[in-house]
């Protein structure tokens, strides 16, 4: 399965990039995350890797990123490895005449067993909700300082 996503957040370029470039920062906007493990390379550079783990009740998940393209302040790309799925992101961030930055982030879902492949034949929506649910938290940090680590 692939979206595209996009956002328009109201903050300059490079402080956006300054926000997302920060593996400390990802407990603000992305929920349920309890921890990140560098495991290998220079953090945030092509080739690095970390260890996610999510707590969201009744689900734990850990996942594994790859930076698998990083050319800042225009273009992040990973991949996300967790039980069943892979997540192939690439997130571009472009500059608007008025000054704002547009994330537009293109997903990639693709399943590697059969109740994952049933999950997004049934459920697509609910991969593109987490999609918006993640930049529109991210949006609300930038620009307001609003943690869901708070919440």
């Amino acid at each position: 399965m692939k979206y595209t996503t996009e956002i328009l957040i109201k903050k300059p370029i490079e402080e956006v990039i300054r926000k997302m470039d920060s593996s400390e920062n990802m407990k603000h906007w992305q929920k349920g995350l309890v921890s990140t493990e560098h495991i290998s390379g220079t953090p945030g550079e092509f080739g690095a890797r970390m260890k996610l783990i999510y707590d969201f009740g009744k689900r734990k998940m850990e996942l594994v990123e790859t930076i698998t393209k990083q050319n800042f302040p225009n273009e992040l790309h990973a991949t996300y490895n967790t039980k069943g799925i892979r997540n192939i992101q690439q997130n571009y961030f472009e500059s608007t005449t008025d000054g704002y930055t547009k994330w537009i982030a293109e997903n990639k879902f693709e399943p590697t067993n059969f109740m994952m492949n049933a999950m997004l034949f049934l459920m697509p929506r609910s991969f593109k909700k987490q999609t918006k649910t993640y930049m529109t938290n991210f949006k609300n940090f930038v620009e307001q300082r609003i943690s869901v680590a708070n919440a």
